[in-house]
C-alpha cells in the first residue's frame, strides 16, 4: 500500500485500483531515461497506448523493442517538433488522452556567471518545449478530456544556488501548470505537476559530473532529503499515473512533492 500526501488530505494508493489506462493514447517526453522511462513503462505494463520522445533514436528504438511501444526520436526544441509529435500520435491512434511532459537539462551557474546562451538553452528544453507541446495537444485533450502531468523540481518550489536557470525554469514550469489548468479546467482538462527530489537518473552526469562527483552528490543528499534518501524513477512514475488516472479525477492545478522532505527544509 502506497500512501501519497497531497497538501494535508491523505490519499492511500493501492496501485491495482489506479491502473485504468488500457486503450488510452500517452505520450512521455524525455522516454529514453529516467523518469520519463519509468514512466513509459510504467504506463505499458497499464496496457496503455504509448509514444515514446527523446532524442536518441537507437536508445528508443531498444527500449521499444523491449516494452513494445512506439517511439519518435526528435529535438523537442525545434521548431516543429510539437507538430510532428501530436501529429504522428493521432495518425497512430486518432486521439490523445495523456500528455506527461518528462524531458529536462540541469546546468550549473549564477547569476553573476551564466551566459544568456546557457540561460536560453534551459528555458528552452524545460519550459518553451512543454508549453509548445501542451498548447499543440489542448485541442485533442479537450476531446478527450484528457489531461497532462509535468515533471517539474524541488528547486520549482524553493531556491539553491549555483543552478539559477534551472530553477527559474522549473518555477515557470509550475506556474505554467496552475494557469494551464485554471483555464482548461472548463474543458475538462486537467493539468498537474510532480515536484521530485534528487532522483538516481542520467540528469546530474549528463550535466557534467564525473563519477565520483556523482557518487558523492548522492551520499550527500542522504543529509539534505529528511527521509535520508534519494528516490527512484518509479516512484516518481507512480505518482504521475496516479495524477493521470481517474483516481484523480478532482485533482488540478497541484505540484506535488515527492522528495523524501526536502521542500520543507532550509539550506545545508
Amino acid at each position: 500500500m502506497l500512501i501519497f500526501q497531497i497538501r494535508k488530505v491523505i490519499y492511500p494508493l493501492n496501485s491495482s485500483l489506479i491502473m485504468s489506462f488500457e486503450g488510452k493514447t500517452v505520450i512521455v517526453t524525455g522516454a529514453s531515461s529516467g523518469i520519463g522511462l519509468a514512466t513509459a513503462r510504467a504506463f505499458k505494463k497499464e496496457k496503455a497506448n504509448v509514444l515514446m520522445v527523446a532524442r536518441s533514436k537507437e536508445r528508443l528504438k531498444e527500449i521499444s523493442e523491449e516494452i513494445d511501444a512506439k517511439y519518435i526520436a526528435i529535438d523537442i526544441t525545434a521548431k516543429a517538433s510539437a507538430e510532428q509529435i501530436i501529429g504522428e500520435t493521432i495518425l497512430e491512434w486518432n486521439k490523445i488522452d495523456i500528455l506527461i511532459n518528462a524531458a529536462g537539462i540541469i546546468e550549473t551557474g549564477n547569476i553573476m556567471n551564466t551566459s544568456i546562451n546557457d540561460f536560453d538553452r534551459m528555458m528552452d528544453v524545460n519550459l518553451r518545449s512543454v508549453f509548445v507541446l501542451m498548447q499543440t495537444a489542448v485541442p485533442f485533450l479537450k476531446e478527450s478530456k484528457g489531461n497532462i502531468v509535468n515533471v517539474s523540481s524541488v528547486t520549482g518550489i524553493r531556491a539553491f544556488p549555483g543552478v539559477l536557470s534551472y530553477c527559474v525554469s522549473k518555477a515557470a514550469v509550475d506556474h505554467l501548470t496552475r494557469c494551464s489548468a485554471l483555464e482548461l479546467a472548463p474543458f475538462g482538462v486537467r493539468v498537474n505537476a510532480v515536484n521530485p527530489g534528487v532522483v538516481i537518473t542520467n540528469l546530474h552526469r549528463a550535466s557534467g559530473m564525473n563519477e565520483e562527483q556523482y557518487s558523492n552528490f548522492l551520499e550527500h543528499s542522504k543529509e539534505t532529503h529528511p527521509l535520508g534518501r534519494v528516490g527512484t524513477p518509479i516512484e516518481i512514475a507512480e505518482l504521475i499515473l496516479f495524477l493521470a488516472s481517474e483516481k484523480a479525477l478532482w485533482i488540478t492545478g497541484e505540484t506535488v512533492s515527492i522528495d523524501g522532505g526536502r521542500f520543507l527544509t532550509c539550506l545545508r
